[in-house]
């Protein structure tokens, strides 16, 4: 099909403008070199993969349901084994009965940090829902803040870069319990913290004060580099199961991967001291578990070109982006920021019509719990609320700044990007 041929069929196919497709496509043929660099770290990732799957001996078997207590369930055993090999830990929870990338993180930190116990956060304030549950920002009941744990935080420079120096200062004069480290911005319009930024804090953490525990928040940085935080000096890292290693097929869950002496605190206080995960039925089968990891790096690399098409082109049309579409990615989110309410609004109303579930609806803004001004999110996604398929979602304040993010194939997510500017009605 000519250059031509296909304006006209996806215009017309998808009932959109053809200057909007000219638009998009045109920059799809300029960004083929950019490309590459990408579907190269998904091929050194799916190696990676592959080697774990056939070490740890996968097998059918493996995705068989259990029930009750689930004692010698196979496929939380070997799930949970896989993760730990993927990932280099030592040891790994991975279960469709933690509910959240939030639910992962705070697990893990209350199974650390008790009274008096200095939690510092080096990369600025955690995103929203995170400061509730530790109680930043909010009177909700066991909260660590309400349990007695100090909380401090390093913020990031005038610029919105990393402060070295200051964190260094701050880990040293405080000892903190747990160095936490936030790998992607939430709504902060910043840069995402790169593998080689989380190894930097990391030396720094080891060097003054040795026995504090390194945390890292991997949600929407899996498979996004060759090397993961555990690879140089974190000591945990925590995910969601419906963002990158999910592969936008895993249905539910989360993982938490690290040294065993922390993931074996963090395994009783899941269920319950004396326990750990000896017990966990699923009585469901765990193939979509198994299936979504081994899909995860080419799913994250079509959304991660997915990002840089988006920033391209809303740069061509004169929209601030940040990331901008030549800087090396380390997450999957793309943020735009707009001039006005309206076209935040129209934006994300836009890639909700160019999804393949709920494109009929509307998406509104609303007060979404956990977040203290109102928020609007497309996701018209086959997982609920999954952050790998094609989503974006913009708090309603200044400045108007959209975050989009997935697309379980690069298509997915460049026909929802031009929906979102047709609506936009600019062209």
């Amino acid at each position: 099909m000519t250059f031509n041929n296909q304006i006209s069929y996806y215009a017309s196919t998808l009932m959109i403008s053809e200057k909007v497709v000219s638009l998009v496509l045109d920059a799809e043929k300029c960004l083929s070199s950019d490309f590459k660099y990408y579907d190269d770290i998904s091929k050194a990732n799916q190696a990676k993969i592959l080697n774990a799957f056939k070490a740890e001996k996968i097998s059918s078997a493996h995705f068989n349901p259990t029930t009750g207590y689930g004692y010698s369930d196979m496929g939380r055993e070997n799930l949970s084994a896989l993760f730990a090999h993927i990932f280099n830990g030592e040891s790994a929870i991975v279960s469709p009965h933690i509910l959240s990338g939030t639910h992962a993180i705070y697990l893990v930190l209350s199974s650390f940090l008790k009274k008096d116990d200095i939690f510092l956060s080096v990369l600025g304030k955690p995103y929203d829902t995170l400061s509730t549950a530790i109680g930043i920002s909010s009177k909700a009941n066991n909260t660590l803040v309400s349990g007695g744990v100090i909380y401090k935080e390093v913020e990031l420079n005038e610029k919105k870069d990393i402060d070295y120096d200051t964190i260094e200062k701050s880990i040293e004069e405080n000892q903190p319990k747990v160095v936490y480290i936030q790998r992607s911005r939430g709504y902060d319009y910043r840069h995402s913290a790169d593998i080689i930024s989380i190894e930097k804090i990391s030396a720094i953490s080891k060097k003054v004060s040795p026995n504090s525990i390194i945390v890292c928040d991997n949600c929407y940085g899996e498979f996004c580099e060759t090397k993961e935080p555990l690879e140089v000096g974190v000591d945990i890292i925590i995910g969601s199961l419906i963002k990158n290693p999910g592969g936008g097929i895993a249905p539910n869950g989360g993982y938490i991967v690290g040294k065993e002496k922390y993931t074996k605190k963090v395994e009783e206080n899941f269920t319950a001291p004396g326990i750990g995960l000896e017990i966990g039925s699923y009585n469901a089968s765990y193939l979509p578990f198994f299936q979504g990891i081994y899909f995860a790096p080419k799913v994250t690399v079509e959304s991660i070109k997915g990002a840089v098409l988006t920033s391209y082109v809303m740069e061509k049309l004169g929209y601030e982006s940040l990331p901008k579409y030549s800087r090396i990615r380390t997450d999957i989110t793309q943020s735009i920021k707009f001039s006005t309410e309206e076209e935040l609004i129209k934006f994300i109303q836009g890639v909700q019509k160019g999804s393949p579930i709920d494109s009929f609806a509307k998406p509104m803004p609303w007060d979404m719990p956990g977040y203290d001004k109102k928020v609007i999110m497309a996701a018209g996604t086959f997982i609920q609320g999954s952050s790998i398929e094609l989503s974006a979602d913009a708090p309603i304040k200044k400045p108007y700044i959209a975050f989009m993010q997935g697309g379980l194939t690069f298509e997915a997510h460049m026909f929802g990007l031009m929906h979102a500017i047709d609506n936009m009605g600019i062209l």
